[in-house]
């Protein structure tokens, strides 16, 4: 392979150097650092192998063997980072951690050439790689206690804040946790990812809770080239911009001795204060962004030589050389032979297997283990008595849906002490509908407390519980709400699974108020029916309970599968019938329903996928869900009156659909309404239409559905909303 010009000029670089005294290397590398010689020739050695990997990279792309070529080239200071760190500490690691990864492997007892071998698998997409298994080009490792990051632009440091955070409350409430109780939280992420929104989130959310004491041991370590691709950073920016509240420190990212001290000081800040901070590590690019990237269109060939001229690599080799700690040609000679030692162990991983198969691909993405699932539902606590204040919910009567969640909740918190329950207004307030009232008097602050207004943090708070050891239940105020944030179940939560063939899971039930029809409160931001953007995440669980017996019976499912399985579930809950307790006249109490005591939970248990039917016509079946259920059966009662037998099936579950119940209650009548609330683009009824077709149904299929808009303010939601006199209307026209 041809030597471009960062090879040539490190050869060049080090062959010019002028060795020093012979030098004992116990001793500091320089003076004014506490580097020793030692320690930093090792450094130099995880230095070298990122480098070499990045030129490994190129190669096989050459060869059509590798598929990823964004390297570390310039960040290589970063191994100071790693060492000033213990291996227990939890690290979540962007795109240019080459040589920390290198690190670690061997801070963690591993062999050298078995860090190596990882990046090279990776690079290969070889199932053998032990973290993606060939699904994507990572950083992390279970044993290393990595947790791997895609290449989604610092969506990973409202997740690092969680789990800062999750280090802390565990040990507050004595529960076991993923990392010791004094570890330290580490996230990268470079100077252009600074600017995202994320990235803002996180520190905003370190800095909030550092204002009001709150121990978050979370460091952030911005590796800060100037460039976003093509985009300049700003000179002095990361400095300029950075919160007030995070102790800030800065060091030559090119200078291991520097990068080395200042990373001890920040680490020992950290570590010792609770406390976080920032470290900004100066560096530079080399190599371009990734293979394909021409430099000389957007930098001037001056530019490109200065960043040359601050190469880490030499410049540790300079160190090591004045220190007499090495010749040029022992370090050439290094260079040389760890080269092609790596050329070799590539052409080695590029004839590893690779995935073959959908199947094999998919395999991590929704593990389901319906059987254990079903017996963790049945799992009660013994105090259940005290902590309902001696008056148990299935003696209360029937509840509305609203009562039936809270109630499962305080049973869950009861006999879970890792479920934790937050986000806005749920604590003191009990939430905006009360769903959550008097939780945190009966589990305390610890476990269930307001978040600040962002729901990126809320849910980044959720992230790094749930890998951390921790079952949280966030709360999501309104649904239009979550689409400020999305990014953290999609690009987070759902990948984590799929990134790391299961060897990290962030279980969680996200309770998010859900749809339209309230009364007295309305506009789109309180009335938002879309859900497309969470039904196509794969291997998210959507829950959609219409009454409170399911919501109780789906709650509880959501719950077990999070702790059984590491699931990701949305629980959508209806607004407008959180308090509704009537179904067909004022006073029936027709919406209410009896708690379900625990000796029970076994056999009312709701498997995810399975849906629920009411009635036994022959003529029509109306599929709905939501609050589509409640005017489906009013609508079905006064159809029947005209003569037409109908049954409505109630999904339940919007993914996975439930298939199977869907494609027999079809076959029963042989013509199917489909009463979707969401939008006629995009809403769950080109689903339920799609697999019917898929299925070979071949009977009468129509839908009717919520209008393309945005939700308006009062009545005027009317005329955009799917409503009773919809059905009947579409039901007739079907039945002829």
């Amino acid at each position: 392979m041809a030597r471009d010009m960062v090879e040539t000029c490190f050869t060049e670089a080090v062959a010019a150097l002028s060795p020093g005294a012979p030098h004992d290397p116990r001793l500091p590398v320089r003076e004014g650092t506490g580097l020793t010689g030692a320690r930093c020739r090792e450094l130099f050695g995880f230095q070298l192998g990122s480098r070499l990997l990045d030129v490994t990279a190129r190669r096989l792309r050459e060869q059509g063997e590798g598929f990823y070529t964004i390297g570390s080239a310039g960040h290589e200071g970063n191994a100071a980072v790693a060492a000033a760190l213990r291996a227990t500490d939890p690290a979540l690691l962007h795109y240019r951690s080459g040589a920390f990864y290198l690190a670690r492997s061997a801070m963690a007892g591993r062999l050298p050439e078995e860090g190596l071998r990882d990046v090279l698998l990776g690079l290969t997409a070889a199932a053998e790689e032990p973290i993606a298994g060939g699904r994507h080009k990572v950083f992390g490792h279970p044993d290393l206690a990595v947790i791997p990051q895609t290449s989604t632009i610092a969506s990973h440091l409202p997740r690092a804040v969680g789990v800062a955070f999750a280090i802390e409350r565990a040990r507050l409430l004595g529960l076991p946790g993923a990392w010791p109780q004094d570890a330290i939280a580490v996230c990268s992420f470079g100077d252009a990812s600074a600017n995202h929104a994320s990235a803002l989130s996180a520190l905003n959310t370190a800095g909030y809770g550092a204002y009001q004491g709150l121990a978050l041991p979370i460091l952030f370590v911005c590796e800060d080239n100037g460039l976003g691709i093509s985009v300049r950073t700003p000179k002095g920016w990361v400095e300029a911009s950075r919160h007030r509240r995070l102790e800030y420190f800065a060091a030559d990212g090119c200078d291991l001795a520097d990068a080395h001290d200042v990373a001890l000081a920040a680490v020992e800040h950290v570590r010792t204060r609770r406390s976080p901070a920032l470290l900004r590590l100066s560096t530079v690019r080399l190599m371009g962004h990734a293979g394909s990237d021409v430099e000389l269109s957007y930098r001037t060939k001056r530019e490109i030589n200065a960043d040359l001229e601050r190469d880490p690599l030499v410049a540790t080799a300079r160190l090591l050389v004045e220190a007499g700690l090495a010749t040029p040609d022992e370090l050439l000679s290094q260079y040389e032979t760890t080269r092609e030692h790596l050329f070799k162990m590539a052409m080695e991983s590029s004839r590893r297997p690779r995935l073959t198969s959908a199947a094999e691909i998919m395999e991590p993405l929704a593990p389901r283990t319906p059987r254990a699932v079903a017996r963790a539902c049945a799992v009660a606590a013994g105090s259940r008595e005290k902590v309902f204040g001696g008056r148990l919910p299935e003696t209360e009567g029937p509840l509305t849906l609203s009562q039936a969640i809270n109630r499962t909740l305080v049973d869950t918190m009861a006999a879970h002490p890792d479920v934790l329950v937050f986000g806005e207004d749920v604590a003191r307030k009990g939430g905006v509908y009360g769903v959550t009232r008097g939780l945190q008097r009966r589990f305390g602050v610890g476990r269930v407390f307001d978040t600040l207004l962002d729901e990126q943090s809320v849910l980044g708070l959720a992230l790094g519980s749930g890998v951390s050891g921790l079952l949280p239940v966030p709360e999501i105020q309104y649904l239009a709400y979550l689409h400020n944030a999305l990014d953290q179940i999609r690009g987070e939560a759902a990948t984590l699974p799929f990134f790391s063939q299961g060897a990290f899971r962030n279980p969680m039930v996200v309770r998010i108020a859900s749809y339209a029809y309230q009364k007295g409160f309305g506009g789109h931001f309180h009335n938002d029916n879309s859900i497309a953007a969470l039904r196509d995440i794969p291997g998210l669980v959507v829950a959609s309970p219409a009454r409170p017996d399911d919501a109780a019976s789906m709650l509880r499912t959501c719950l077990a599968a999070a702790r059984v399985d590491g699931a990701v579930c949305a629980f959508l809950e209806p607004i407008a019938l959180y308090n509704t307790r009537d179904l067909f006249d004022e006073g029936d109490n027709g919406w209410l329903a009896p708690y379900t005591p625990p000796a029970r939970w076994a056999e009312t248990h709701v498997p995810i996928g399975r849906a629920r039917s009411y009635g036994d016509g022959r003529d029509l079946t109306i599929v709905t869900f939501g609050n589509g259920v409640r005017m489906s059966l009013r609508a079905a009662v006064r159809l029947t009156a005209e003569g037409y037998g109908c049954r409505v099936l109630d999904l339940r579950w919007l993914s996975p659909l439930p298939v199977e119940d869907l494609l027999r209650a079809a076959e029963l009548t042989g013509k199917v309404l489909i009463a979707d609330e969401t939008r006629r683009a995009g809403g769950v009824s080109e689903s339920v239409v799609a697999e019917l077709i898929d299925a070979g149904f071949t009977g009468g299929i129509s839908r009717v559905t919520s209008l393309d808009s945005f939700i308006p303010l009062g009545d005027a939601s009317k005329h955009v909303l799917l409503s009773e006199a919809d059905i009947e209307d579409a039901a007739r026209k079907l039945l002829g």
